[in-house]
């Protein structure tokens, strides 16, 4: 997708969603998410949030506590939320809520105490062994009921807070939603649902033919239970989304936490709203707008790869599932990888979990990588890639329509003694962003690229460099023996650039000699954060 010159109707009518974030970094979320309890005091949001906006966010997620905003049944408490509001809009930010209700990390703890002690009105999960679990069951009516009231009335009040939602512009439905210990709910009433035929619409849904009960039409292992419960939960949701949309229009998201590590369904949380039940979850709660991954472990390209879902012509040409990364785990390759998410697929945020408790060394990737993307998402863009390296996946080619771009990490240059010391390298990496032929911007952290024509790629031959730089001796035998044919691409220029509030490109200082290895190539090392303007010229 060529960000800033094609814009789905499905982007287009989520942007108009968020008038008031689209003006500033081109409604981008430049997010972080509070720690669970860092917002459970008026004195905490006071402390906190400045800080945050100091940090360079533009955006806090928090969470409400259904624990604290309805102590007593029918009473609800809304002082946490007014002064969330209030001094975020002090603050210049922007508030994404996360209603920690019936569920939150798939255990129901942030109920509150009268819905806890009554288990015989709100029941409980069990195992297949007959294990009572903390997890309220989503086959109660009883359960649903008192989370949609007071779900509703936190939506009414929002909507008289802030009616033209100049603070709040996105809501989170739960926190994790999914089964632990075992793959589904065996409760009465969950046994109940199991033996029903599967609904028609889940089946049209899926393209399945077959009609039978769940047993019947999936199976009986742990992953066709999985279904059953993905269905279920996600037509909880769905009452949920569909009374905010009525109340309060904005765009919902939920939640994932991620089936990783090689985990069975019960190991990981079961069923909630994951990639492989993309379908699922897309038939059963239509009224969600993003089904988002919280990415704590390695392979972070893989995990947003498969929430960013492409545009398939079985849609009817609307984007299936826009990325946005609610939780990440907060380090010092945070910033990265928010450039990475940001340029690779277009997500529309980013946000490190606990960044509140954070150390300085992990929050400084985020503020200067959010610096950095600030200012890019202002320019006209024809094409945006994201780059992201590490130890062992050093390397990416890109051919933009004949400009063949080799993007590596910084410490595959030979001159950086941390490169070969044997510690581990910090993951280097940028967004690319063309802006014509010929031109284009690097902004992010240990990364340098070079650029050639296909016909010189194709005849490249491959140098072991020395310490300085130089090929290693009898290095260029081969290429002195081989006829080059066609044209070369050069660098016209690299410039150190800003970008001001209009998207105008302002000139810092000029990158050449040492800085562009005498033309060969346009880097940023690690541990700087730069925006790089580069300008190609064709020659034989």
């Amino acid at each position: 997708m060529k960000k800033g010159v094609i814009i789905s109707a499905v982007l287009a009518t989520f942007i108009m969603m968020m008038p008031c974030l689209l003006r500033a970094n081109n409604g981008l979320i430049l997010g972080g998410e509070l720690s669970n309890s860092a917002a459970t005091s008026v004195e905490d949001i006071d402390e906190v949030l400045p800080r945050m906006k100091a940090l360079g966010l533009n955006t806090v997620l928090v969470p409400v506590y259904w624990e604290l905003m309805e102590p007593v049944e029918g009473k609800m408490d809304f002082t946490l939320v007014d002064r969330t509001i209030d001094v975020a809009r002090q603050q210049g930010l922007k508030i994404v809520p996360l209603w920690f209700g019936v569920w939150k990390n798939s255990m129901s703890c942030y109920a509150p105490a009268w819905f806890k002690r009554d288990v015989k009105r709100f029941p409980r999960v069990v195992t297949k062994e007959g294990k009572p679990l903390e997890i309220a069951s989503c086959f109660s009516e009883n359960v649903l009921q008192a989370d949609l009231k007071a779900f509703s009335a936190l939506m009414q009040h929002i909507a008289e807070k802030d009616p033209r939602r100049e603070v709040v512009i996105m809501m989170q439905i739960e926190n994790e939603i999914g089964m632990l210990e075992s793959a589904r709910d065996h409760s009465p009433l969950a046994e109940k649902a199991y033996r029903q035929p599967v609904p028609q619409a889940l089946l049209k849904a899926l393209g399945i033919k077959r009609q039978g009960t769940w047993a019947e039409v999936f199976g009986t292992d742990d992953y066709a239970d999985e279904k059953f419960m993905a269905w279920h939960y996600a037509c909880y949701v769905e009452h949920l989304a569909k009374a905010a949309r009525q109340i309060h229009d904005m765009p919902l998201y939920v939640n994932a936490a991620m089936n990783s590590r090689g985990r069975k369904p019960g190991e990981y949380p079961s069923a909630g709203p994951l990639a492989h039940l993309a379908d699922i979850w897309k038939a059963g709660a239509p009224s969600i707008d993003i089904l988002a991954p919280d990415i704590y472990d390695t392979g972070f390209k893989s995990w947003a790869s498969q929430y960013a879902m492409p545009l398939r012509p079985q849609d009817g040409n609307k984007v299936k599932n826009r990325l946005f990364i609610p939780e990440s785990r907060c380090c010092e390759n945070s910033g990265v990888r928010a450039l990475y998410a940001f340029g690779e697929h277009q997500a529309i945020g980013f946000s490190p979990f606990a960044i509140d408790q954070a150390s300085p060394k992990e929050t400084e990737s985020v503020t200067q990588a959010y610096k950095l993307m600030s200012q890019v998402s202002d320019v006209k863009q024809q094409n945006t890639w994201g780059l992201l390296f590490d130890q062992e996946d050093i390397e990416r080619i890109i051919d933009d329509e004949g400009v063949v771009i080799t993007c590596r990490h910084y410490f595959t240059l030979p001159w950086d003694a941390r490169s070969t010391d044997g510690s581990i390298w910090p993951e280097g990496g940028a967004i690319l962003i063309r802006l014509d032929k010929y031109d284009y911007l690097l902004a992010g952290s240990g990364v340098v690229i070079d650029f050639k024509t296909r016909t010189e790629k194709n005849q490249e031959q491959q140098k072991k460099l020395g310490e300085d730089g130089f090929a290693e001796a009898g290095a260029a035998t081969q290429s002195s023996v081989t006829k080059f044919t066609g044209s070369r691409l050069g660098l016209l220029s690299v410039d150190e650039v800003t970008i001001d509030d209009l998207g105008q490109i302002l000139y810092l200082r000029r990158h050449n000699g040492d800085q562009s290895h005498q033309g060969r190539h346009a880097r940023i090392s690690v541990d700087d954060w730069k925006i790089l303007h580069i300008q190609l010229y064709e020659y034989k």
